[in-house]
């Protein structure tokens, strides 16, 4: 039986007794044709196989090469060398299956960039940075489901393959059954989506914040966690076309509310994987200070992995409206000296990155919640503020990233909504499901989207989005 075996994290944690064990993992390295650097995925950190010089063929032998899989048993025994408290002196090695080392595409020896490892992504598993960065990952989703859980929130699966465009940004990707080469059209030359598997133009979701209030005015508390996707033809270290969203909707919430919730949700997550994934946490540091050893001083980031975690754990977020962000960025020397790649023109205008890095690395050093942002710039089902000039919207920017997490007040007022539905052009009559929610037993809610790649990345501190996600999808890019 295969699981007999015992996974190497947990046989690292024994004492060496003479105890008899089976292990299975992967060839890290194999010196002196003795000694076995075995990895089972389960940590960072080998168990040494001790193959007694004599005791096997050396065909067997020849077959021990990186990446070669094996099954080992033997005695666990305290270890002669240094760095490690135990060996697993081998009695039985099978070969499960061989690996041509010339041609294996990581060579460890040989320290592959990020850059390659993004070409080779269906083996960079097998590399210490990346089975970090994915322990961090699903030990980050394991703990949204229990934060959610905790509070009595209803887990929702919302259409991954949708009608509306909730963000309205009109880059969506069209889902079709219809020919390319042969497009049936109406009279006037427009696509004949009648005769389209749906009937109707579809295509994949942005976003299931608009279900999701549909769930929430029956529920009261409810979150979604599934793919979104967005056709923008952004090649940055912070986008990706398809991606993860964490989007909570919450009924008889207010702005502060929301507030309130998204920096708890954070703080959980963030505490869970510092309790439970301390390890990787410790060898993403470590990595991440070697990386930034190479950059100038005034490039590297002024706290280290674990510091930034530990100071958003015990530190309240930063709260200000829009309007102060705005006062506080056309004052700063770097608006002065004319530092921004994009100038601060005044209250109106969309802010970019770089401004949210600003405010959250210069000028208040941690996380930082903006709030009430003028209408014209934000969607249409923001509720609009009593001044008529901006929403309840927020933002949460977090160190090295910017924005992590956007939600707001929805709009609960039928005429209201309709009316900025009507000015920004969305479609009144498609959204009727959405709207009837407003008519029949309206309620104040809110919630929020939280982009997980961007959540892991932050905890990881890998410094591009392609690397938190196991096949990025990005512009001209669908390898594997």
């Amino acid at each position: 039986m295969f699981n007999k075996r015992v996974k190497i994290k947990e046989l690292l944690t024994w004492e060496p007794a003479q105890q008899e064990v089976t292990v299975m993992g992967w060839v890290r390295s194999f010196r002196n044709n003795q000694f076995i650097a075995l990895n089972d995925g389960s940590t960072n950190n080998n168990i040494q196989v001790v193959a007694e010089l004599g005791r096997f063929d050396d065909a067997l032998l020849k077959r021990i090469s990186t990446s070669a899989s094996l099954r080992v048993s033997g005695i666990i025994a305290p270890s002669l060398g240094k760095g490690q408290k135990m060996d697993l002196m081998a009695h039985t090695i099978e070969v499960l299956g061989d690996s041509d080392a010339e041609k294996y595409p990581i060579q460890l020896r040989n320290r592959p960039t990020l850059e390659y490892l993004r070409e080779v992504a269906h083996m960079r598993f097998r590399t210490n940075t990346f089975a970090s960065v994915f322990r961090v990952r699903h030990a980050l989703a394991f703990a949204v489901h229990q934060f959610f859980n905790e509070k009595g929130f209803l887990y929702i699966h919302t259409p991954i393959i949708t009608a509306s465009d909730a963000e309205g940004a009109g880059e969506m990707f069209r889902v079709t059954t219809l020919p390319f080469d042969n497009t049936p059209r109406n009279e006037d030359g427009t696509v004949n989506f009648k005769e389209d598997f749906f009937e109707r133009a579809t295509n994949l979701t942005v976003s299931g914040q608009l279900e999701g209030e549909l769930a929430a005015t029956a529920f009261g508390d409810i979150y979604t966690f599934g793919p979104t996707f967005r056709a923008e033809n952004s090649n940055t270290a912070r986008h990706l076309a398809e991606f993860w969203m964490i989007e909570p909707e919450m009924a008889f919430y207010d702005l502060e509310d929301n507030m309130n919730l998204a920096e708890a949700f954070i703080k959980y997550i963030i505490q869970y994987v510092m309790d439970h994934n301390s390890e990787d946490i410790d060898f993403l540091a470590q990595r991440l200070l070697e990386e930034e050893k190479q950059l100038p001083q005034d490039k590297r980031s002024e706290m280290g992995l674990k510091e930034k975690l530990e100071f958003v754990l015990k530190n309240d977020f930063q709260r200000l409206t829009y309007t102060e962000a705005i006062e506080i960025l056309q004052n700063s020397n770097y608006n002065k000296k004319k530092k921004f790649q994009f100038p601060i023109t005044g209250w109106g205008m969309d802010l970019q990155s770089e401004h949210e890095r600003y405010l959250v690395e210069k000028e208040f050093k941690k996380p930082v919640i903006l709030y009430n942002y003028p209408r014209e710039i934000k969607a249409f089902y923001m509720r609009q503020n009593e001044d008529g000039k901006t929403v309840a919207a927020m933002d949460i920017l977090a160190p090295g990233i910017g924005e992590i997490v956007g939600g707001s007040q929805r709009e609960e007022r039928l005429d209201k909504l309709e009316q900025r539905m009507k000015e920004m052009q969305v479609p009144v009559d498609e959204l009727w499901w959405y709207l009837d929610t407003r008519r029949f037993g309206t309620v104040p809610h809110a919630g929020f989207g939280l982009g997980f790649e961007r959540m892991v990345q932050f905890v990881t501190g890998m410094g591009n989005i392609r690397d938190v996600i196991a096949f990025p999808r990005t512009p001209g890019s669908a390898e594997f």
